[in-house]
């Protein structure tokens, strides 16, 4: 039996004047997660409005599999294209507590059953001894936990074909963020939930995504394995809005089979693409590929070493961002313990090795 899959080709005009477009075919795999990724304002949750019924398109069409959700003639309510859904707002009945909120969506089961069901969610979401407290006296945080158990006690209960979440951690703190992140993977592979997920944080989609699609100003922009859009971005664009540290420009100087030879001012940059001589092109590198080695230069397999100084040290938890001025500014992405094995400090002299397989060459269209 084919896998079930959702196609998408549609139109919307903003009154602002902006456009968005996007055709796509989103296969609907069991535990399949797909994250839609991209900036404000992008057009991400357009987009997912758009796919729930919510917003009605300007032309073209939605079909899954056989049923035709939009076309010329045809457009379902939001009940009946029957998808799991959580909107940033995450609307919450303000007259009703929070278990009565989440056992809102589970009035279809026998009274014990729903009562059991609403305890393990508000145990799940850490909302123990908030069960009688109503939305408007709770944190921005504690209302998205309680929409975030009302829609996943729903979905897991009446196993939609999909389910919609647009931006379900945003309120949560660092901590709390990363514990509900890891239950919704864990609950979307047992009952084999096909998900589309909107975020503008990249660890949402290298956690849970089995699939990436960054989007930005109404298009989508590229799709794939979301590791593989990471280092090999199609564009300088794509590079910037998944927050590539280190975007380069240069001239292509040299080829030999995919490796490619950059020169950028007075230094050399060998990378993995397909080039031109003579062309402009970029080079991105994530900063956590920039190994920093002590002093000059030791022998290793690494094509690309380049002998600076330290110019700026940012703590990042237990991550340190080192800026090296080496002729061209690179940034490099280490560990406290790494801070302290080189002793590093601005103004140290250091060598920046990079691998030539860990730089991906762009073309500068």
């Amino acid at each position: 039996m084919p896998l079930a899959e959702l196609v998408v080709d549609v139109q919307y005009a903003y009154p602002t004047g902006e456009a968005l477009s996007v055709a796509w075919t989103l296969p609907l795999n069991p535990s399949h997660v797909t994250v839609l990724f991209g900036p404000s304002g992008s057009g991400k949750s357009t987009f997912l409005e758009l796919l729930a019924g919510t917003m009605r398109p300007d032309s073209g069409f939605i079909r899954h599999d056989a049923t035709v959700w939009f076309d010329k003639t045809v457009f379902l309510p939001p009940q009946k294209r029957g998808v799991g859904l959580l909107f940033q707002d995450y609307p919450l009945f303000p007259h009703l507590t929070v278990a009565e909120n989440i056992a809102y969506g589970l009035r279809f089961f026998e009274r014990r059953k729903r009562e059991e069901a609403v305890r393990y969610w508000i145990e799940q979401f850490q909302l123990s001894g908030k069960e009688d407290c109503y939305p408007t006296v709770l944190s921005g945080g504690e209302r998205q936990r309680i929409a975030l158990a009302q829609a996943l006690a729903l979905a897991l209960a009446k196993r939609p074909p999909f389910l919609l979440l647009d931006e379900p951690f945003s309120a949560l703190d660092d901590v709390t963020r990363n514990l509900i992140r890891g239950r919704i993977q864990r609950w979307l592979k047992e009952h084999g939930i096909p998900t589309l997920l909107v975020s503008h944080d990249i660890s949402d989609a290298l956690i849970l995504g089995n699939n990436l699609a960054v989007m930005s100003e109404g298009a989508i922009l590229q799709k794939g394995d979301p590791f593989d859009v990471l280092r090999r971005p199609d564009s300088a664009r794509v590079a910037k809005i998944i927050g590539v540290e280190n975007l380069l420009s240069g001239r292509t100087v040299h080829l030999s089979g995919e490796m490619v030879t950059l020169e950028i001012g007075s230094l050399r940059l060998v990378g993995i693409g397909s080039a031109i001589v003579g062309e402009r092109c970029f080079a991105s590198i994530r900063a956590e590929e920039v190994i920093l080695q002590k002093g000059v230069f030791a022998q290793s397999s690494a094509r690309n070493h380049f002998l600076g100084r330290v110019r700026q040290l940012v703590s990042l938890g237990a991550r340190v961002k080192v800026t090296v001025d080496c002729g061209i500014v690179l940034d490099a992405m280490v560990t406290s313990q790494a801070v302290e094995e080189l002793s590093l400090s601005v103004g140290q002299e250091i060598t920046a090795v990079i691998k030539a397989s860990c730089v991906h060459i762009i073309g500068s269209v």
